[in-house]
């Protein structure tokens, strides 16, 4: 059998590329396709496998503004030859589903995420681009949501990474799917043994508008709690001018910190809705508990009043109330619970499943065929 891995752009490691990696485990001798390729920033496990790239790649300026040609993408997918494939698996974020498969072929599509800047972030993205942008946007995105409706009837079989992305999944094409979580390396994180947490709460992820990360400042400069804050982004200077002397920039820290952080926290915030939200479960394995607003894949992951703490209004004062909670139960919590939860996002558990969803699918092919 000749497998093919769809994946949009592969400019790093994140978890989409993580997704990738375990799906390059399972399938040693597949070939890549996406639309750019940088090999300094990917794994070994991806650069051991033949990676063939669209003719976006060899535009002017594609390593980098790769997404300024969104509009191409379409036309980039489609010209790819996929007629020597029997299996293709698409990983969808960006554009990549739309290839155009063997009738007798097997397509299952693996969604990160339906294309946020055409569907449900469509405005946000929109007001926060340049003035070309704001105007090119409505035509463009117009157009790409014909496409991306239309080319979802090429897919086979759909998998979702969170109930949540399959509710996304079935209002933009109308279509089921199968929800399979992705995979954490909870085995990287581990508790610090015999260290009890330390008075400080934690935030850490991309300081972007989207994150919420303005909802854990409010609230923790009107409680003068502390709370440290981990990571970059566009935000960082406006959130640095709105925090109070008990909340801590520390920007972007190596990994080995980052761990440190995690098992020593009392608790990570995590104000954002994410379409899954690795980093909870990261925490989680390390030991600690989190205070999660209750949507999205946060709600999946997190169990309340077991591995954190859920708060249901996206505000500073609803926050404080889960805070205020989780201080409560506190000393009810177990640490072993907590970190035998978060292995149940384990890569291997991850593998098995999709594997035995493929596998079934295939099987049923077969038989009818037969």
């Amino acid at each position: 059998m000749k497998v093919a891995l769809i994946h949009y752009w592969l400019v790093g490691m994140r978890g989409g590329e993580k997704v990738l990696e375990e799906l390059c485990k399972l399938y040693p001798d597949a070939d890549i396709f996406t639309h750019v390729a940088v090999p300094e920033k990917l794994s070994d496990t991806i650069l051991d496998h033949q990676i063939y790239e669209t003719f976006i790649s060899k535009l002017p300026g594609a390593r980098k503004h790769y997404q300024k040609y969104l509009p191409l993408m379409p036309l980039a997918l489609e010209s790819l030859d996929l007629t020597s494939y029997d299996l293709v698996i698409s990983s969808e974020s960006g554009p990549a589903k739309g290839v155009i498969t063997r009738p007798d072929a097997l397509h299952v599509c693996y969604v990160h995420s339906p294309m946020r800047y055409i569907w449900d972030q469509y405005h946000v993205y929109r007001e926060s681009s340049g003035i070309v942008t704001r105007i090119l946007m409505p035509i463009i995105s117009q157009k790409m949501r014909v496409w991306d409706a239309a080319s979802s009837a090429r897919v086979d079989k759909y998998i979702s990474n969170s109930k949540f992305v399959a509710q996304r999944v079935e209002k933009a094409w109308r279509r089921a799917s199968e929800v399979i979580y992705p995979p954490v390396d909870v085995s990287a994180f581990k508790p610090e043994e015999g260290i009890e947490p330390e008075e400080f709460y934690l935030y850490a992820g991309e300081l972007a508008s989207y994150k919420r990360a303005d909802i854990a400042v409010q609230a923790f400069r009107k409680t003068g709690r502390k709370l440290v804050v981990v990571g970059t982004g566009a935000e960082r200077e406006k959130l640095m001018k709105s925090a109070g002397k008990n909340i801590e920039f520390v920007g972007r820290v190596s990994f080995a910190e980052l761990k440190s952080y995690y098992a020593r926290c009392k608790a990570l915030v995590f104000p954002g809705i994410e379409d899954f939200g690795i980093i909870p479960l990261e925490v989680m394995a390390s030991g600690r508990p989190v205070v999660a607003y209750n949507a999205g894949g946060a709600k999946e992951t997190v169990i309340d009043g077991k591995t954190g703490v859920l708060f249901g209004d996206p505000s500073s004062d609803s926050l404080n109330e889960a805070i205020d909670r989780l201080e409560n139960i506190y000393p009810s919590l177990r640490m072993h619970e907590i970190v035998e939860h978060a292995k149940g996002f384990s890569p291997e558990i991850f593998s098995r499943r999709i594997s035995n969803f493929i596998e079934s699918e295939l099987a049923e092919r077969q038989a009818v065929a037969q």
